[in-house]
């Protein structure tokens, strides 16, 4: 597997080894060892999967100390513009925000440590987004920040897409007050 740094620290672009033959595919999602090996001392304690359709923005959601989440997230089938935004008040790139495209094809995964929120744009109908969780959901600590917050200025590559109550009523980023 490949472990690739973003310009944002502690988030990262993980590439599997793909063996590949006529009867289809087989590759490694995790492997504690090598995550080791990487600086990723990970304790994945839940699994979470959603199916979406085409033009479905989930995000910009975060958890808030003491229950925040590191996420492993991938596609199973299908793909997402995935995005994840530094909210750490003492990092260098606080306000930043990358993006990367995750498809059933390329079978990429992103790793978004605690700190920072995480969203995600379905490209295809169908798609099934996976995350693995470093701590347990908690609806007191979950946070979301504003989609299309003028301050952040994400690509998302859609005008208007199909958003929960809740996202819509995401907060500022100018408003938020950073827990991390």
């Amino acid at each position: 597997m490949e472990i690739i740094k973003t310009r944002l620290k502690d988030l990262v672009i993980l590439k599997p080894k793909v063996f590949a033959d006529e009867r289809g595919y087989f590759f490694e999602s995790y492997n504690q060892k090598l995550f080791q090996g990487a600086g990723l001392n990970l304790n994945f304690v839940q699994d979470n999967q959603s199916l979406s359709q085409q033009g479905v923005l989930r995000g910009l959601h975060f958890q808030n100390q003491p229950h925040a989440q590191g996420k492993l997230v991938r596609v199973i089938t299908g793909a997402v513009y995935d995005v994840a935004v530094d909210i750490r008040k003492d990092s260098a790139t606080y306000g930043e925000w990358f993006g990367v495209e995750l498809t059933e094809d390329n079978k990429w995964m992103m790793y978004v440590p605690e700190g920072f929120a995480h969203g995600f744009l379905t490209l295809k109908n169908n798609t099934i987004f996976s995350y693995k969780c470093t701590n347990f959901y908690n609806k007191e600590s979950e946070d979301c920040i504003l989609w299309n917050d003028p301050d952040l200025n994400i690509e998302w590559k859609v005008k208007d897409p199909i958003l929960s109550a809740k996202d819509l009523e995401g907060k500022l980023f100018k408003d938020f007050v950073s827990l991390f």
